[in-house]
């Protein structure tokens, strides 16, 4: 196939309509690629429920093979559950997985050995590069010796790992029902949950990569109605859904309201302070809520704040010695997790907090939810620029604002703030305000989306 590689390898991963944009064989390639960047004599290949997803690994595999490595295939799994593999084993990994993308996507993962992150500054250009000199010039020979491919069960094993960090057997019995949206949460949920004092009630563990219920994408609060609806009339104490690879969680009260992640964020870096003796960095990005450093803080954490993005915040845990890093997504990082994300772990420390006490989750996190966010509020312009300076031009001067260029703008005051972001792909600004209360949230927010869109 002709391929055009600049529309498939972004900034973090490979992602792209499968077959119109890669298929088998430019997978094949991706492998000997990733094997020749890295110089791995050995990596370890997983992959989603997708449909495309066993032929693609598997052509990954072969052409990591061809180059020299040895691949250990550990079949379907979640993403972090491919991380798990990773730093247990320590070598470099790939995860055929789209997330929360339609059925027709696919994409490729990569992590060093350690799980550490393959983003286009630390060998994702290289592999392009590789692979664009490849489909031009035709790939090389396989080597005189090409490594082996070994099949190896990685899940009761990534199980105990999780349930070694979070102690679960003292707390009181939970009644949970997950949403796994037919996506990896329905294949690691009942081993992780196994032997817990927890009733589980699950909802779409059926492994289907054609999504036949909703999305597996819990950001969109479209995708959550289900769970919203399903918590109440089972008189659960919670409720959780997990995205496509299940690497990121949300939650849901006893009533069936959601969890805003920044609050999770706060709870699960409390407990992690806790356990590290009250001592720790904690990472977030700039858009989580104010009351995520101010727990860390009031915890005896030091808070550091980055840039919104994944590799930013793994880079940050490393350069730190970071403890915990969680983002507004529902991405959650620990430290003793190689510094990966995994939402499962996350849930773990929720379900041990609620079940370490005796009220509702809807009061446990209340003092973990002190502001009123507006979520994310996409608007098109047509000058990124331009109206990103008209802000700056608005409110540069008045006393007692603070401007600061982290990442897009961050406007902020004693009892408010907001950020706009460009976005990267499209002629999108991205608005996230915060404030005391509604009425402070709902002014600020309105007067910022009136200079973006003017």
């Amino acid at each position: 196939m002709t391929a055009d590689l600049s529309q498939i390898v972004k900034a973090y991963d490979v992602r792209g309509v499968v077959p119109d944009q890669w298929d088998e064989a430019l997978a094949a390639l991706f492998g000997a690629a990733f094997a020749e960047v890295t110089a791995a004599t050995a990596i370890v290949v997983g992959h989603d429920m997708r449909p495309s997803s066993p032929g693609l690994s598997r052509a990954f595999a072969r052409g990591a093979a061809d180059r020299g490595a040895d691949v250990t295939e550990i079949g379907l799994c979640s993403t972090d559950q491919l991380y798990y593999a990773s730093g247990a084993l320590n070598l470099p990994g790939a995860m055929f997985t789209a997330s929360h993308n339609p059925a027709q996507y696919n994409g490729i993962k990569l992590c060093r050995a350690g799980a550490a992150p393959v983003g286009q500054d630390t060998g994702l250009a290289q592999i392009r590069e590789l692979v664009e000199r490849w489909l031009a010039e035709g790939a090389p020979d396989p080597v005189a010796r090409p490594g082996t491919l070994l099949a190896r069960e990685t899940l009761e094993d990534y199980a105990a790992h999780l349930r070694s960090l979070v102690d679960l057997t003292a707390i009181r019995p939970l009644k949970v029902v997950v949403d796994a949206g037919n996506g990896m949460g329905g294949h690691t949920v009942p081993s992780v949950f196994a032997g817990l004092p927890l009733t589980l009630v699950p909802m779409y563990f059926e492994l289907d990569g054609t999504f036949p219920n909703h999305e597996a994408n819990p950001l969109d609060p479209a995708n959550l109605v289900d769970l919203q609806k399903r918590v109440p009339v089972e008189g659960a104490d919670l409720g959780i859904a997990f995205d496509g690879d299940a690497d990121r969680c949300f939650v849901v009260d006893e009533h069936g309201d959601p969890v805003s992640p920044s609050a999770v964020t706060a709870l699960v870096a409390a407990r992690e302070l806790a356990r590290n003796g009250g001592k720790g960095t904690v990472i977030h990005n700039l858009i989580t809520s104010r009351t995520v450093p101010e727990v860390v803080k009031e915890n005896g954490g030091t808070p550091v704040r980055t840039r919104v993005g994944h590799s930013f915040i793994k880079a940050e845990m490393a350069r730190n010695g970071a403890i915990f890093g969680g983002e507004h997504s529902a991405h959650y990082y620990f430290k003793d997790f190689w510094n990966a994300d995994t939402g499962m772990l996350a849930a773990l420390h929720v379900l041990a907090a609620l079940g370490g006490q005796e009220g509702p989750l809807s009061a446990l996190v209340a003092q973990y939810d002190r502001y009123t966010g507006s979520g994310e509020i996409n608007s098109t312009v047509a000058d990124q620029s331009a109206r990103l300076a008209a802000i700056r031009t608005a409110y540069e001067g008045r006393p007692g604002i603070t401007l600061d260029d982290l990442d897009g703008l961050t406007v902020a005051a004693a009892d408010w703030w907001f950020n706009v972001r460009p976005s990267n792909t499209e002629p999108l600004l991205r608005l996230n305000a915060e404030a005391k209360d509604e009425a402070t949230m709902t002014k600020i927010r309105d007067e910022a989306l009136a200079i973006i869109r003017g």
